[in-house]
């Protein structure tokens, strides 16, 4: 199936339709559950939550691509936008597999080896699960102590998967693809530095919800660290839809009650979905622009 999504162009223009298609149906379902709240936020949060989100995104876009250089096949920053946003919309696709599997063969435009394609997109999917366990770890003890009550086995986990990042131990079991550490520590803090403006695209739309600043940034941070990385575990579920929602909700109980904090996990899914496929026409338009951007 890899082999005929590489080689027939049209082909690939029919899952990325399906892939658009599925996107739209994720902003569309959460559509009558938020158009109530877009009458009763202020007219500012939307747009900034959604600004947010897009520079979350967009860090988490350069971990890969510190991931893939450090795996000896550097990207320009059109080339790797281009895969890793277009990519990201397999996500929406029943079985998240897809966004992974379109990741490694569009870097094969780019003459990246599946090899090393596979290894890079596999490391940014753990890193990030490891950091956003991490960040969870961090502050939902302190913010919300029913969600780390009822998630602490994944909490726990958080220090000892840091350790086994190192790339010392990485390349232990992965000598056939040996990561550079620069690649790894690059990777790590660029994916750390993404969930300030990820757990302020939430903050803000919890801020609108009427939850005090002061507290909306860690609650909102942690809640959706551990809710990204749960809804990551069920692959079956196109983009995690209904887990991370619940996350959400248990996580901002202490601050809103259920039916204001379902509210925040629908528009902060609308938001993310929005910020997909705009990342992606953006990259697709740039692509254009700069069509001979390749390396190797």
């Amino acid at each position: 199936m890899l082999r005929r999504l590489r080689s027939s162009i049209w082909l690939r223009y029919a899952l990325a339709l399906v892939a658009v298609g599925c996107a739209g149906w994720a902003i569309w379902a959460r559509w009558d559950e938020v158009s109530d709240a877009l009458h009763t936020f202020p007219l500012w949060v939307l747009p900034v939550s959604l600004f947010a989100a897009m520079l979350g995104l967009a860090a988490q876009c350069l971990a890969w691509r510190a991931l893939l250089a450090g795996l000896g096949y550097p990207l320009p920053l059109s080339a790797a936008g281009h895969v890793f946003f277009v990519a990201q919309l397999g996500k929406y696709v029943p079985g998240s597999v897809w966004a992974f599997a379109a990741q490694v063969e569009l870097a094969r435009d780019y003459h990246v080896p599946r090899g090393r394609g596979t290894a890079a997109t596999l490391l940014a999917v753990v890193v990030t699960l490891v950091v956003n366990l991490a960040v969870a770890a961090v502050t939902l003890p302190f913010v919300s102590v029913e969600a780390a009550r009822q998630w602490w086995w994944a909490l726990a986990a958080a220090p000892v998967l840091l350790v086994l990042l190192h790339p010392r131990i990485l390349n232990r079991w992965n000598r056939w693809t040996p990561l550079a550490p620069r690649g790894m520590g690059l990777a790590v803090g660029l994916s750390l530095l993404a969930w300030i403006p990820l757990g302020a695209h939430i903050a803000v739309l919890a801020i609108g919800a009427g939850v005090d600043p002061a507290r909306a940034l860690p609650i909102a941070a942690g809640s959706y660290a551990l809710a990204w990385t749960l809804g990551v575990a069920l692959v079956v579920v196109p983009a995690g839809i209904g887990v991370r929602e619940a996350v959400i909700v248990l996580g901002l109980s202490p601050v809103l009650d259920p039916g204001a904090a379902l509210v925040v996990a629908a528009l902060s899914r609308l938001v993310t979905a929005v910020a997909d496929v705009a990342w992606a026409g953006i990259a697709a338009a740039a692509r254009r622009v700069h069509p001979h951007s390749t390396q190797h």
